[in-house]
Parts: structure tokens; C-alpha cells; sequence
């Protein structure tokens, strides 16, 4: 991902999808081989009806088709695919409609439990239906009774397709063709809340009852080690622990194990859905307050609020003998609980920065 925009007084730029860039490049490809336009620029409407201008890098024939190519512009957010050529390489069929194909840095699904069947190219169900609609209206327009095959490609897509969550998902050979609404916003974190849900969908369809939402690498290799889960079990949230909790409401699994960094637990423990600092901060006195009622003394207390961070309060109450991180997570599993079906038994582990863990509560039966 690329570094966050500094913070400035004008607002932030927002982008289009991979599937905006599908359906500009298609169309203007199919215009070329029905037409024999070849533009610098290509105009699509957006599923709300939004028309937007996209710049072509190229637009040109070769032997048996046309491909025209743009570069991915995501805006002001943080998206690992800004920057990235997408093209598509169209070919005339005979018969009527639109076939997709998965081409260089375009990923396959290979397990159940996506929107897509396996085997299916990773293009989703809008950045298809905006594709087919643009490719149809360009037939009916030149009075074409065939149909197109399109070859959906992003150089470089297999190696930037490891810096999201597709491996895991089962999504192989590069990345997915997304986007509901044509247009990135920025700092959205859509995409990211998408996957998450598909990792949850994915675990769910292949068996897997009990799965684990870490905040990071650290919270992942300690859920490894106590329970050998298996990767596709693993759900990277980040810090979107109110979106795995929120989509357990419409996919229950049985057993939720939530695993993160002390700080970001205790943020959980007070009720924050989003993790990350610029919506949530740690709350030191309560921090305190917590520690009182499982045995903290007042210099304690006073400490823990003049602490720096939350792992030196930890460090402090340790110190003491007193069992501060299970008390946050007694509190975070509480709150989880409070959020998820009552079928889902869910238990918190709160780490430190080795992995090790500094506190839990939950199930342990």
C-alpha cells in the first residue's frame, strides 16, 4: 500500500474501481475492432449513472481482436493497485453475449464460498454487469449481432496480488476486478471490509467453524501456535473488528477467537468497532479503573493514568501482580458478545509485541 496522504486542509481525491478501468478499456477495444475509432480516451457511465472520462494509454489492434490499456488512478486512497496498467483485449464471437477470461494478473477463484463459482475469472458481479451493458449498447449501436470475449489483464498482478488478502481467500494467479459503485472513496476501506467478509464466507462454505480475527502478523502467529489453525481459518480484520463481528450476524460460525495487540484490545474492551487511531484512542483512566477492580492500589491507579502507553500501564500492573490484561479482555469479550449471535461462543487474547500473551478470557474448556 502506499504511504497515507499527509493531512492538509483540501479534500481528498477519489479514484475509480479496477472495474471502472475493465469496462473503459473493453469498450474502447470493442469500439475499435466495430468502429475503427481509436481514441485517447473513452467516457463510461457509472452503476448510478454518473458519466466519467477515463484516459487510454493505448488503443490498438493485433491479429484477431483489440486491447486498449489505462492506468489504474485510485485517488487520494491508499490502494495497492494505484498506478497499475489494466488492460483488456477484446475478441469478436459469433455467438451473442459476453464471456470473460482471466489474462495476465487476473486471479481465478479456487475455493467456494465467493459471489464467483470456482473456476470463474476473480471479475465481480458489477464491474460484469458494467462491462456487458457497455459492450451491448456499443452492438446495438452498430447494428452487431455477435458477441465479445474479454480478457481482463493488470501487469504486474500476481506479485500486487500478495499484498491483499486473495491468497487466502483462494483467488490464485493474480488480483480481483471489484468495485459496486465505479468509484474509489477515499479511505473508504471498502475493499478491505469486502475481504474480510469473503474470508469469513470462504471459512465458513469449506467447514471451517472456528475461525480467528487477528489484528495483525504477531496476533496470526500466536493463533498458529495455540490452536494450528490453518491459514484459510485466519481472518486478517486489521481494524475492522466491527466487521467481522457485524457479519457473524448473518454467518455465524461456532467458535470466534480474537486476537490483537493490548492497545488495540482495550479499545475494544471500551466499545470501539474501529481499532485504528484516528477513530479511536486508549483510554488510560479507564485503563485504571479497570486494574482497581481486580486489585490495583491507588499509586497504582495514578501510575497506570500517567503511563505513556498502554504497554507501559501493562508493564506496571504486571509488575504489581495484577492481571490487567485479562481484565481487558474480559471486558472486550463482553462487548464482542454483546454484538454476535449467542451461538457464536467467543473468547479475546490480548498479546505483546513478541506475540506472547498478556491476557485472556473466554471459553477454555
Amino acid at each position: 500500500m502506499r504511504d497515507e496522504t499527509a493531512e492538509q486542509p483540501t479534500p481528498l481525491r477519489s479514484g475509480l474501481t479496477t472495474g471502472s478501468c475493465a469496462t473503459a478499456t473493453s469498450l474502447a477495444a470493442a469500439r475499435l475492432l466495430l468502429t475503427g475509432q481509436d481514441n485517447d480516451a473513452v467516457q463510461i457511465t457509472l452503476p448510478k449513472g454518473k458519466q466519467v472520462q477515463m484516459r487510454l494509454e493505448f488503443c490498438r489492434l493485433f491479429d484477431g481482436g483489440a486491447e486498449a490499456g489505462t492506468l489504474k488512478d485510485a485517488g487520494d486512497d491508499p490502494d495497492v493497485t494505484h498506478g497499475a496498467l489494466l488492460y483488456s483485449s477484446v475478441r469478436l464471437v459469433a455467438e451473442p453475449g459476453v464471456g470473460f477470461v482471466a489474462g495476465q494478473g487476473v486471479g481465478t477463484v479456487t475455493r467456494p464460498g465467493l459471489v464467483l463459482a470456482v473456476g470463474e475469472p476473480a471479475i465481480n458481479p458489477v464491474p460484469r454487469r458494467m462491462m456487458t451493458e457497455h459492450l451491448q449498447a456499443l452492438a446495438a449501436s452498430c447494428n452487431y449481432g455477435g458477441g465479445f470475449e474479454v480478457t481482463v489483464n493488470v501487469r504486474d498482478g500476481e506479485s500486487l496480488a500478495l499484498k491483499t488478502m486473495n491468497p487466502r481467500l483462494g483467488i490464485l494467479g493474480g488480483l480481483s476486478i471489484l468495485g459496486t459503485s465505479g468509484i474509489v472513496r477515499p479511505f473508504s476501506c471498502s475493499a478491505y471490509i469486502a475481504s474480510i467478509h469473503q474470508g469469513i464466507d470462504v471459512a465458513k462454505t469449506n467447514g471451517y467453524e472456528h475461525i480467528a480475527a487477528c489484528t495483525g502478523n504477531a496476533s496470526e502467529d500466536t493463533m498458529r501456535q495455540v490452536y494450528n489453525l490453518p491459514e484459510i481459518a485466519l481472518i486478517e480484520m486489521g481494524d475492522f473488528v466491527g466487521a467481522v463481528l457485524k457479519h457473524l450476524r448473518k454467518v455465524p460460525v461456532g467458535k470466534l477467537s480474537i486476537c490483537g495487540g493490548f492497545g488495540k484490545i482495550s479499545k475494544l474492551a471500551a466499545g470501539h468497532m474501529d481499532l485504528h487511531s484516528r477513530h479511536s484512542s486508549i483510554d488510560l483512566p479507564q485503563l485504571a479503573e479497570w486494574a482497581a477492580a481486580v486489585g490495583a492500589d491507588d499509586a497504582l491507579q495514578a501510575a497506570i493514568i500517567a503511563a505513556n502507553t498502554s504497554q507501559q500501564a501493562l508493564a506496571l500492573a504486571h509488575a504489581a501482580g495484577v492481571k490487567l490484561g485479562d481484565a481487558v479482555c474480559a471486558h472486550a469479550l463482553a462487548f464482542a458478545s454483546s454484538v454476535v449471535p449467542a451461538q457464536v461462543q467467543v473468547e479475546v487474547f490480548a498479546i505483546d509485541r513478541q506475540g506472547g500473551i498478556v491476557g485472556r478470557a473466554g471459553v477454555q474448556q
